[in-house]
């Protein structure tokens, strides 16, 4: 009896499950095709420039994806270009209007070509360069950052406006003792040559060059250590040689040796030696 219920039972549950799968009862409800989602290779499919830009000159933009700056794409975002303060804040420049007026093409950010006569905007990042100018003035202070650095980054050669001391100075040769943003403190050190200082000091040098004295075989910047205009006393090498007693007739060394670059020229004129009258004319009397 048991048996047969139990046949009876499947036959009756093998008839429903058999309906409701002809009437669809039972099957899970179709799910709605979810949405196709774009990945970064599909970019490249119709904007091919902007990721080429980025490989070559995207400085930190290549850290990040097309999507950390266009969230999503049009039509389903009425505007996905994005401003820059999304990212970049924090800083005194980021708060200057108008970042594509210098930042023209934000995936190449730091190609940067300065038009008009520009400094303000210049000095949110480098203040330092500022101060120097202000510290020692010359006619680079006068002038606007843009005149000299009309390209980010640019640093241009010395000779682009100055005329250099000698034919074969490089820009590297004007570094040693100039620094562009306080050209008139003049500093260098033990390994300028003589005749970057002739470029100025043409008559000392020639005086020097010619000079049978032991001063001949030094470096200018022997004597004339570490500043510009800096006069060292002969008593610094020479120490005091001669007795004090001889010393109290004179002023200075000079008076007996003449100039350091042109030492012992006693043939030079005397400046006590007596005015002769002129020709053609006789003497006054006295």
């Amino acid at each position: 009896m048991n048996a047969v219920r139990r046949i009876r039972l499947f036959a009756v549950a093998g008839l429903t499950l058999a309906v409701s799968l002809g009437l669809g009862l039972g099957s899970p409800a179709k799910a709605a095709p979810a949405a196709p989602k774009l990945v970064q290779d599909d970019c490249v499919k119709c904007h091919a420039q902007p990721p080429a830009d980025i490989a070559s000159a995207g400085a930190g933009h290549k850290k990040i994806t097309c999507f950390d700056c266009h969230a999503s794409h049009r039509p389903a975002s009425k505007n996905n270009i994005p401003q820059c303060s999304q990212c970049h804040t924090g800083k005194k420049h980021y708060e200057l209007a108008n970042c594509l007026g210098c930042h023209k093409n934000p995936h190449t950010p730091l190609n940067i070509i300065l038009s008009g006569n520009i400094t303000d905007p210049c000095l949110t990042c480098h203040s330092p360069q500022i101060e120097q100018l202000k510290q020692f003035p010359s006619k680079h202070t006068k002038l606007y950052c843009s005149t000299c650095h009309n390209v980010h980054g640019k640093i241009p050669a010395c000779t682009q406006c100055h005329k250099p001391h000698y034919a074969e100075q490089t820009a590297g040769d004007c570094k040693k003792c100039h620094k562009a943003h306080q050209p008139k403190n003049v500093a260098y050190g033990k390994e300028v040559p003589n005749k970057e200082c002739g470029g100025c000091h043409k008559k000392a040098l020639d005086l020097l060059t010619a000079s049978q004295a032991k001063h001949k075989s030094l470096a200018c910047v022997y004597c004339h250590q570490d500043k510009h205009k800096m006069v060292p006393a002969c008593q610094s090498c020479h120490g005091t040689p001669h007795p004090a007693a001889m010393l109290a007739k004179f002023k200075g060394c000079g008076d007996c040796h003449n100039i350091a670059h042109d030492l012992n020229r006693w043939d030079a004129p005397s400046k006590t030696a007596p005015v002769k009258a002129s020709p053609g004319k006789p003497a006054k009397k006295k």
